[in-house]
This record gives structure tokens, sequence and C-alpha cells, in this order.
């Protein structure tokens, strides 16, 4: 009897999914446990197994379709089995017939066609995989520019790859000129370092010499991807839901650079962002309404402490979390971050990564922001905001009292926190004892 394949739930806030590529077409064999299809759900892009073997009878939706969890998207079944009754009247795809004469021998070396890469009119809807988005991102290269092989002309990594392959190596600035201008790279040779083509090497460009941009600019529209209106859905939330109020305080990050700079000498790697998860683990056990969430007119309070990391990736922001981080250490906070961090940018998360966070720690300093104000991530109470480590002139006191001033590198650290449950009060011992930490660490031991 033929099985249904649907869209499987991939998390428990998962609602809908997007099937990217079928990895096995109509009227082709089905083994289960191999893979079947692609999908990207809100958080990431997995590849599924087939949980029957058969064969693909029919495709009911596509690649490309976004479809809601639990809907049927394909039929598996014995060729020539009558779906007629679980399509609504449509037939499968036909069996495909014996052949009267067998046909003539493939060799063994010919290798598999790849499909022909799809060109696109200007201003055409580009559509790509996420991981075609971040390979082009990390080389710094427009995806609308690639032309894409895959199902309907999307872009996939091995396009990106390709294109990487046979683009020759360019500057900034001579691949702008180029740009704006419309030459073609492919035939210029460069005469910068390993070849590298500036924009001496242009046909008659220069920077003074760029032509107008073209007047006929407009406006386009592009669905918001699962991930983003994942976003969306729980920034919503949060401001509508959480009375949200924040404090500020600034932090000598001193000896928090000394003692990183020391375990550096010991051959142990952490970065500051994981010496203040430590912190922030060490003090949500001293204040655990900081830990907690609201449940309607209930207060939950956590017994475990699980931080997350608020890491950027192509198309929007995913927090996966760090598990007892309480109780692992910093080396075991380092080790953690450092896996989850690879895995969101190739893509590899699971439900299990992203899920039962308990506090959130956001740090935007690597794109040099003195500050910022982070919103709560439903359903915790509270997120810090990490802002840059700078050289600032500071008033500080010495042990006679007296004062003067000093170079030091502070830090800003801004607390968002629901005002339902945590106090004012509250919220500033919160912080204050991170400060406290922060400036003196060995207090962690």
């Amino acid at each position: 009897m033929a099985s249904i394949v649907i869209m499987p739930k991939q998390g428990l806030m998962m609602e809908e999914g997007t099937i990217t590529q079928w990895l096995v077409q109509e009227g082709e064999t089905v083994t289960e446990g191999a893979p079947l299809f692609e999908m990207e759900t809100d958080k990431l892009t997995i590849t599924m197994n087939a949980e029957v073997s058969g064969t693909l009878l029919k495709i009911i939706h596509p690649a490309g379709d976004v479809v809601p969890i639990t809907q049927p998207i394909a039929i598996v079944g014995k060729p020539g089995e009558d779906i007629s009754s679980l399509t609504g009247g449509e037939s499968a795809a036909p069996a495909p017939e014996a052949p009267a004469e067998a046909p003539a021998p493939i060799p063994a070396s010919a290798p598999a066609e790849t499909p022909a890469a799809v060109e696109r009119a200007p201003g055409e809807r580009v559509f790509s995989s996420p991981r075609a988005r971040l390979r082009a991102e990390e080389n710094g290269v427009d995806v609308a520019a690639i032309p894409g092989s895959g199902p309907d002309g999307m872009v996939i990594e091995r396009d990106v790859t390709a294109y990487m392959a046979s683009r020759p190596a360019v500057t900034p600035l001579a691949a702008n000129i180029a740009k704006a201008q419309g030459v073609d790279l492919s035939g210029v040779s460069g005469t910068g370092p390993n070849g590298k083509i500036t924009t001496a090497d242009l046909p008659g460009a220069s920077p003074a010499s760029v032509a107008p941009v073209a007047a006929d600019r407009g406006t386009r529209t592009e669905p918001m991807s699962g991930m983003r209106k994942a976003i969306a859905r729980n920034m919503l939330a949060s401001k509508s839901t959480n009375a949200q109020t924040n404090h500020r305080m600034s932090v000598d990050m001193t000896a928090a650079m000394a003692l990183r700079e020391k375990l550096k000498g010991m051959g142990v790697k952490v970065s500051y962002n994981d010496i203040i998860v430590r912190v922030c683990a060490k003090v949500l056990r001293d204040h655990p309404i900081v830990n907690a969430s609201v449940d309607g007119n209930n207060i939950i309070y956590h017994d475990y402490v699980n931080v997350g990391t608020a890491v950027s990736v192509p198309g929007g922001l995913i927090v996966p979390v760090i598990r007892d981080a309480d109780i692992v250490g910093l080396t075991g906070i380092a080790k953690q971050s450092a896996e989850l961090v690879e895995k969101a940018r190739e893509g590899r998360l699971t439900d299990q990564d992203y899920h039962g966070g308990t506090f959130t720690v956001s740090s935007l300093g690597m794109f040099d922001l003195d500050d910022f104000v982070a919103i709560i991530n439903p359903p915790e109470s509270a997120i810090l905001a990490v802002g840059r480590i700078a050289k600032t002139p500071v008033v500080v006191t010495g042990a006679d009292g007296s004062d003067a001033v000093a170079i030091r590198p502070m830090c800003t650290l801004s607390l968002s926190y629901d005002h339902r449950i945590i106090d004012g009060a509250e919220a500033a011992k919160f912080l204050r004892d991170v400060k406290t930490y922060l400036q003196e660490p060995a207090l962690l031991i």
C-alpha cells in the first residue's frame, strides 16, 4: 500500500518548512534511511531521509514550495500502484516500461551530467539555498550574479563554488567600477599581485570616470525566508508581551583581559564572550528570578542555567544554547561555544541546539559598536547586550584615596529585562554582580 510523505515537524515552534531540493525524482527508487529531500526550517537546512522503501510515485510539492507541517508532500509505493484516492483523482507518474531491446551500455567512466546553469533576466527574482548564501557572503559575491543549476534555477552551493573557481581575482574598488560600467571581467587580465585585477586594468576605467547608475531603478518584493518569519514573530511577541526595560553599566575589563592572556599562555583558548557567559552563569545562580520565565500568572524558576549566545548567519540571527553553563566551567563553555558557532555557520544545528535557553548574551563589539539595547528572546526574561572593549579615560581612586585619570579598557553592558517579574533593583544588583566578577574574576573560584 502506498505511503504518504509529510512535511516533518523539526522543532516545537516550527509551523512550516520550505522544500529546497528533491534528491529523488518521480519514478525513481526510494530506499529507507537514504536521503529523500532537503528542507529549510526557520532555523536550519536539513536533509530528510526516507522512512519507507519503494518508488517515488508522486511529488505533491516541488522544490521551492512552503508547506505547513504534517501536510502531504509526496507519495511512495509500488510501480503502477493506483494512488488516485490519495491525490484527488490524479494518477502517479507512469512506471518506465521495459525496453524491447537492451540499450547500448554506458561506459563506466562517463561522469554524471551536471544540470546546466540557468541564466536569468535582469531584475528576475533569485532563489538560493542557505548554504549557497553563506558561501557567497563569505566570498563577497552577490548571489544574483551566479547562474543557478538547482530546481527552477535555484542557486545552490556548488554553483557558488564553480563561480568562485572561474572568477578572476579582483580588488573591491575594481569590482565596483566594473559593475557600474557593465564591464565583463572574464576577459580582463590582471597586473596586480598574483594576477589580481585592479582599477588600472579596466578598459578606460578610473574612479573618476565611473558612469552614472541607470535611472530606471525601482522596488522589488522578496518573500521572507522561514528564518526571517520566525525572527519577526519572536521579536513582535517579545515587544508585545514583555514589559521590557533596561539598565546600563560600564565595566573595567583589565582583569578579564589579563585572565584571557594567562589562559592563552597555558594553551587554553577562550574568548571574551566565553568569560562573560561564565560570569553570567554564576550570577544567574545567585539571582534566580533573572533566570526565570513567565507563564500566564505563574513564574517558572529553572534549576538549570542554559545561556544562549546570539550568532549572525546569512538571512538572520539564531541563538544556539550553551547547556549547564553554571557547572561546565570556562573551558567547557569555550568548547561548547566553538562547536555551536561552527555548526551554526555550516547550517548543521539541530532543534536541541537552539531550544531550552534561560538567558541570552548578545555581543556586537566585533562590529565596533559601543553599546546597544537587545530585545528579550521569549520565553526568557532577560538578555545582556555587550559592546566593544575600548580604551577610555576614567577616574581611578588610589589606595591613599587620591583620584587620578587613567586609560582603561572599558566595556558597556546593557541588561534588558521583563519588568513583570524582575524589579529594577533586582536587575541593578544582577548587573552590579556581573561587573564585580568581570573586574575580579578570581572570585569565580
